[in-house]
């Protein structure tokens, strides 16, 4: 199989390595992620840096370029729901699915029963007796109504690891280039809510900043405030967990990442503790969750997303992961699956504005 990255240029293949977290929150961020590029051997001046990040992102090797916002930390819920959806009515669920707006990720994914797999993301409850995982099963019961299908709300328990890394051969194999030092000194406010100012940047940012020289200039020009407290607020939220990341995003599969397994296994719970980090250390596991079982249809309380290039190295990956939980526990062959996604049924992005309104006072 052909790498899809075998074009890439040298300074490409450092882009994309080194600064996929980590980007500079300063007056001038390239100045300084280029000159942390020429000591890893790749010449190259922050205007070129500027430029050719530009160009990667309009070729579409990336998907954006930014922050990378934490939707939970800013408002609402999001859960991850299964359904089966019958062969000969698949076409037709899958759509009555879709046109629900608060589904915003939908696959078909390889599984004897539940075929179906997508995300719903809803703003906070507008009963405030109520939060937004009362909204979810609102909408759970809503799209059952609409297909007379059972729905398994897999909600995250447990977050042991999020960070959805893409290597490619080349400079900084390693991807450990940490500029996120060069960044205002701030404190976490302490607060869960957003005020109207920070609601109005989450959602100028949650598409990508402006790939110029001077993107957080450009940002607080676009809401018509300081500069400073663009970059002061991008830091802090860094720090709160309301953003996960400042960097470029790679479009995964434009670098031929296109095998998506997602392993799930029956983990006892008194190893669960230990097992999830460990596995989370693993550099190709993207997402790891504990999610909650459901009797009789699922016995799965343990999620790690896979990627790789060909089914052959996604299989590796699998092995691995699975050498790491027999380290702590008996591993048998009905205690683990690995469901591979077929087909993408909708892809758009979580609604951060609506979650955000719900959750600014």
């Amino acid at each position: 199989m052909k790498e899809v990255d075998a074009d890439l240029t040298a300074l490409d293949r450092g882009i994309i390595n080194a600064f996929q977290g980590g980007f500079p929150v300063t007056a001038r961020p390239f100045e300084p992620a280029a000159a942390a590029l020429r000591e890893h051997g790749l010449p190259v001046t922050g205007s070129e840096l500027c430029e050719r990040v530009r160009e990667l992102d309009e070729s579409g090797v990336l998907s954006r370029f930014g922050a990378l916002v934490n939707a939970e930390e800013i408002g609402g819920a999001a859960s991850l729901v299964a359904m089966h959806a019958p062969e000969d009515r698949y076409e037709e669920i899958a759509e009555t699915v879709n046109d629900f707006t608060a589904v915003a990720h939908n696959y078909e994914r390889e599984h004897p029963h539940l075929n179906m797999w997508f995300v719903v993301s809803v703003a906070d409850h507008p009963d405030p007796d109520k939060d937004g995982n009362d909204r979810v099963e609102e909408v759970l019961a809503e799209i059952e109504t609409a297909t007379g299908q059972e729905t398994y709300n897999l909600p995250k328990l447990r977050e042991f690891h999020v960070g959805a890394r893409f290597l490619v051969d080349g400079p900084v194999p390693d991807g450990d280039v940490d500029l996120s030092g060069l960044a205002p000194a701030v404190e976490p406010s302490g607060r869960s809510t957003l005020t109207p100012d920070e609601r109005d940047l989450v959602v100028e940012i949650q598409g990508g900043l402006p790939i110029t020289e001077t993107p957080y200039a450009d940002v607080a020009a676009a809401l018509d405030t300081d500069v400073d407290w663009v970059m002061e607020t991008i830091e802090r939220f860094r720090r709160e967990g309301k953003v996960r990341r400042v960097g470029v995003i790679p479009n995964h599969y434009a670098l031929g990442y296109t095998e998506n397994g997602m392993t799930v296994w029956d983990v006892p719970e008194e190893v669960l503790a230990e097992v999830g980090p460990a596995v989370a250390d693993l550099d190709f596991v993207t997402h790891c969750y504990q999610r909650p079982r459901h009797e009789g249809v699922w016995e799965y309380n343990f999620f790690a997303m896979t990627h790789g290039r060909t089914e052959a190295e996604s299989e590796r990956r699998v092995t691995e992961v699975k050498e790491v939980m027999a380290e702590y526990w008996d591993v048998g062959p009905d205690d683990w699956d690995t469901l591979f996604s077929t087909r993408i049924l909708k892809k758009t992005g979580i609604r951060i504005a609506e979650r955000a309104d719900s959750n600014t006072a």
